[in-house]
C-alpha cells in the first residue's frame, strides 16, 4: 500500500532570490534519490514561502523494488589467472556485487567473453531508508550563499528552526543542527501559530488555517488577481514586472494587495527614476494611465491580512516620500554638473587595469564610431551627431542618480543631455547606445544610436580579446556573448550595409594604434570564431534547420543580412512545394562541387573542348556569372540562386556527355576548371552538400 511523504524544512527568512532555485533543487534531488533507491511513487509537489521549503511525494511505495539483473564483470582473460583460478579482479567484482564466485558464468559480448553474475536483492521497507536518505538529501543541497550557526558544522541557506518528516502518519526521525523532526509546523509569524500536521494530505490546509499559502502557484495567482481587481476598480494600468512579481511572491506568506499615493509634485522627475526607486527600493508596482504615464499612486503587497490596511498604506507612503525626496535631490544636484566636468571625472575611473580608464574607453568608442560612420558613408550631419554622442555617451556614470541606480545609465544621460542643450538626436543616442541591454530587448531605433552602440560593444569585445579575456564554458564575466549578440541584432535590425570584418577592422585599428598585448591576426581569428556561434544562435532562434544553418555558414557569415536571407531562402525551398525540383538542382550543384575540388586552375581554354556539352555549359556559365555577381552586389540572393539554378540542365547534359576525368592531362584540367568556376559561384550561396534530405 502506498503512502504520501512530507518533508518540510522550516527556516529563518530566506532571501527571495534564492527560493525558486531551492525548491527546484529539492524536487530534483528527491526524484533522483527515489529513483536511485528503487522506490516507486506518483507526483512530486514542492512548496515554499520565505520561511519554509517543502516537498510532498504522493503514492510512495512502502517497499523498495526487488532487483534481479545480470551484471557484467571483467573479461575472461582478466578474470582468470594462468592456473585457471579466479583473479583478484574477479574476486573484487564478486565483493562489489555481493555475490559468490560460484555464481559466475561467461557470456560473449562483441566477440569477447566476459564474466557475468545474476544479482538478486530483495527490496527493504521504505520506512527503513527514509531517515538516512532524507538527511543526506537536505545536507547535499547547495545555495549561492550558505550560513553556519551556533557550533554546528552544517551549512545551509539560513538556520533551520523546525522540520516535519512524515510517511503517512508516521514521523520519520531526523536530526540536523540540534533540530529534531516532528509533525508540527509554524504558521504566519504574526497571524498564525504552531499546528499539527497529521498526514501529508492535510499540509496545505493546516497552513492555510494559520495564514500561510504554501502553494507557490496559488499564492502568485492570488497576488495577480488582487492587483487586477484593484486596477479594474480604480481604472488604472498597474505594471506587473515579472522579476518584481517573482521577488514579492517569495517575500510574503499571506498576500494582501493595497495601494497608496505620493505627492504629484514628484512627477516632475522623469518617471523612469520614480519607477526604479519604487521597484528597486520598496518593491512597489507603479500605477500608469492608459497612455502609459505614471500616476501619483503605488501598489504593494502586505504579508498579512487586511486588518488596519489603511495604516499600513500610510506607513508605506511615509517611507516612499523619503525615497522620492532623495531621488529629487539627486536629480536637482546632477543638473548642476556640466557635461565637460563630468567627462573630466571619467579620467579617474579605472575601466580595466590593462585597458585604461573609462575616459580612455570613451576615446576609443569615438574613434571606432567615426570609422564605422565612414564605412557606412553617412551624411555630414549624422557623422557629427555620431562623434558628439560618442564623446559624451558615458558622462552620466558620474552622476549621483546613476550611482544610486546603475540601471538608469543612459536614461539619465539622455535627460541631462537635453537639459544641457544637446540635440535630441545626440541625447537619444546616449540612451540607445546601451541597447539591447538584455536578451529580448530592442535594438537602437536611430542610426546614430546604432553606430555608437556598435562602437561601444565591439570595443569591449576586442579590448577583452586583446588581453586574453575570452569566454570559456559558462564563464563570461564581462558579458561578451551578450555584447556580440547585441551587435548582430543591431546590424540586422537597422539593415546596415556593414560586414563583420569591417567592424573588426575598425576596432582593431583603434586598439592597435594604442598598443595591443596580443597579435592582431590572432585576435581577428578568435573574433571570427566567437561571432560564428552568435550568428548560428540567431539563425536557430529564427527556426532555421540545423543543416541549413551549417550549409549557409560554410559559405561565410561576414555579411549578416545576406546570411539570414540565404538561410531563409534555402529553408523555404527545401521545405516548400518546389522541394523535389530544388533537390534535383542541389544534386547537380553537389556533383559540380565534388569534382571541382580536384581543380588546380580556373583558366578555361575553349580550344580544348572535345564535346558539344562542354561549350554549352561554359557559355551558359559566362551568361549567368555576371548576373550572379550583380545579384550578390544588390543583395538579391533569390536572383543569384535563380541564375545558378538555370544551369541545372547544362550541368546534367555535361555529365551525361562528358568524361570529366579524361586521360589527357590538359583536357582533364580544362574540364575541372570549368566546373570550378561554377562551383565558386555556388559556394557564394551555401555548401549544399550539408543539406539533409
Amino acid at each position: 500500500m502506498a503512502k504520501d511523504l512530507l518533508l518540510e524544512i522550516g527556516l529563518e527568512e530566506v532571501p527571495a532570490r534564492f527560493v525558486r532555485g531551492a525548491i527546484n533543487q529539492l524536487q530534483d534531488k528527491m526524484v533522483k534519490w527515489l529513483a536511485d533507491s528503487r522506490i516507486g511513487h506518483q507526483a512530486v509537489e514542492v512548496f515554499a514561502t520565505p520561511r519554509r521549503l517543502a516537498v510532498i511525494v504522493h503514492g510512495l511505495e512502502e517497499k523498495q523494488a526487488d532487483v534481479n539483473e545480470q551484471v557484467k564483470g571483467p573479461s575472461r582473460k582478466i578474470a582468470l589467472d594462468d592456473q585457471g583460478n579466479w583473479s583478484k579482479a574477479a574476486l573484487g567484482f564478486a565483493r562489489s556485487q555481493g555475490v559468490e564466485p560460484e555464481q559466475f558464468f561467461f557470456q560473449e559480448l562483441a566477440g569477447v567473453e566476459y564474466v557475468y553474475a545474476n544479482k538478486s536483492s530483495v527490496g527493504t521497507e521504505t520506512a527503513s531508508v527514509l531517515s538516512e536518505g532524507l538527511t543526506n538529501l537536505i545536507t547535499s543541497m547547495s545555495f549561492p550563499k550558505n550560513m553556519r550557526w551556533g557550533n554546528y558544522e552544517l551549512k545551509f541557506v539560513r538556520p533551520i528552526k523546525w522540520m516535519i518528516a512524515l510517511f503517512g502518519q508516521d514521523i520519520i526521525p531526523l536530526e540536523l543542527a540540534g533540530v529534531k523532526s516532528g509533525n508540527v509546523t509554524r504558521g504566519h509569524r504574526f497571524l498564525g501559530g504552531e499546528t499539527v500536521v497529521n498526514t501529508p494530505s492535510e499540509y496545505k490546509e493546516r497552513l492555510r488555517e494559520q495564514h500561510v499559502i504554501a502553494d507557490v502557484a496559488e499564492r502568485e495567482a492570488l497576488i495577480v488577481s488582487q492587483i487586477k481587481q484593484l486596477a479594474e476598480e480604480q481604472s488604472w494600468e498597474i505594471a506587473i514586472k515579472e522579476d518584481l512579481l517573482e521577488e514579492v511572491l517569495f517575500l510574503v506568506e499571506y498576500p494582501s494587495v493595497l495601494f497608496g499615493k505620493f505627492d504629484p509634485s514628484f512627477l516632475n522627475i522623469p518617471q523612469e527614476v520614480l519607477i526604479t526607486s519604487m521597484r528597486e527600493h520598496q518593491r512597489y508596482f507603479p500605477v500608469l494611465n492608459a497612455e502609459g504615464q505614471l500616476q501619483p499612486f503605488f501598489v504593494t503587497v502586505r504579508n498579512g491580512d487586511r486588518t488596519s490596511i489603511e495604516q499600513v498604506a500610510k506607513g508605506n507612503e511615509k517611507v516612499l516620500r523619503a525615497r522620492l525626496s532623495d531621488a529629487k535631490f539627486f536629480y536637482q544636484e546632477d543638473q548642476k554638473l556640466a557635461i565637460a566636468d563630468a567627462l573630466a571625472k571619467l579620467e579617474n575611473i579605472v575601466y580595466h587595469e590593462e585597458l585604461g580608464t573609462v575616459a580612455d574607453k570613451v576615446r576609443r568608442i569615438r574613434d571606432t564610431a567615426d570609422r564605422i560612420a565612414s564605412k557606412l558613408s553617412v551624411d555630414a550631419d549624422t557623422a557629427a551627431f555620431v562623434s558628439r554622442a560618442a564623446d559624451i555617451c558615458k558622462f552620466d556614470l558620474v552622476t549621483q542618480m546613476v550611482y544610486e541606480f546603475p540601471e538608469l545609465q543612459g536614461i539619465m544621460g539622455e535627460d541631462y543631455a537635453l537639459k544641457a542643450g544637446e540635440s535630441q538626436t545626440v541625447a537619444q543616442a546616449i540612451n540607445e547606445h546601451y541597447q539591447p541591454r538584455f536578451a529580448g530587448d530592442q535594438a537602437p531605433g536611430s542610426l546614430t544610436g546604432a553606430i555608437v552602440s556598435l562602437a561601444d560593444k565591439i570595443d569591449t569585445i576586442v579590448g577583452c580579446f586583446s588581453i586574453g579575456i575570452i569566454p570559456t564554458g559558462s564563464q563570461d564575466p564581462y558579458a561578451l556573448r551578450r555584447q556580440a549578440a547585441g551587435i548582430v541584432q543591431i546590424i540586422l535590425a537597422q539593415g546596415l550595409n556593414l560586414k563583420l570584418e569591417e567592424l573588426f577592422e575598425a576596432a582593431l585599428a583603434v586598439h592597435q594604434a594604442r598598443g595591443m598585448k596580443r597579435s592582431e591576426e590572432e585576435v581577428r581569428k578568435e573574433l571570427g570564431e566567437f561571432f560564428a556561434l552568435r550568428v548560428k544562435n540567431v539563425l536557430s532562434e529564427q527556426n532555421v534547420r540545423y543543416d541549413v544553418v551549417d550549409a549557409v555558414m560554410a559559405s561565410g557569415y561576414d555579411d549578416l543580412r545576406l546570411t539570414v536571407e540565404r538561410a531563409t531562402l534555402i529553408q523555404a525551398l527545401a521545405a516548400g512545394q518546389e522541394r523535389a525540383e530544388f533537390k534535383l538542382t542541389v544534386d547537380a550543384f553537389n556533383r559540380v562541387s565534388n569534382l571541382a575540388s580536384k581543380a588546380t586552375t580556373r583558366s578555361v581554354n575553349p580550344a580544348l573542348f572535345a564535346e558539344n556539352a562542354e561549350g554549352v555549359l561554359h557559355e551558359a556559365w559566362k551568361t549567368a556569372h555576371p548576373a550572379v555577381v550583380q545579384s550578390f552586389a544588390d543583395g538579391d540572393v533569390a536572383a543569384a540562386l535563380a541564375q545558378l539554378s538555370a544551369l541545372k540542365e547544362p550541368i546534367t547534359g555535361y555529365f551525361d556527355g562528358v568524361m570529366v576525368m579524361a586521360k589527357e592531362d590538359d583536357v582533364r584540367e580544362n574540364r575541372l576548371a570549368t566546373l570550378a568556376l561554377i562551383a565558386d559561384d555556388i559556394a557564394g550561396i551555401a555548401d549544399f552538400a550539408k543539406l539533409v534530405w
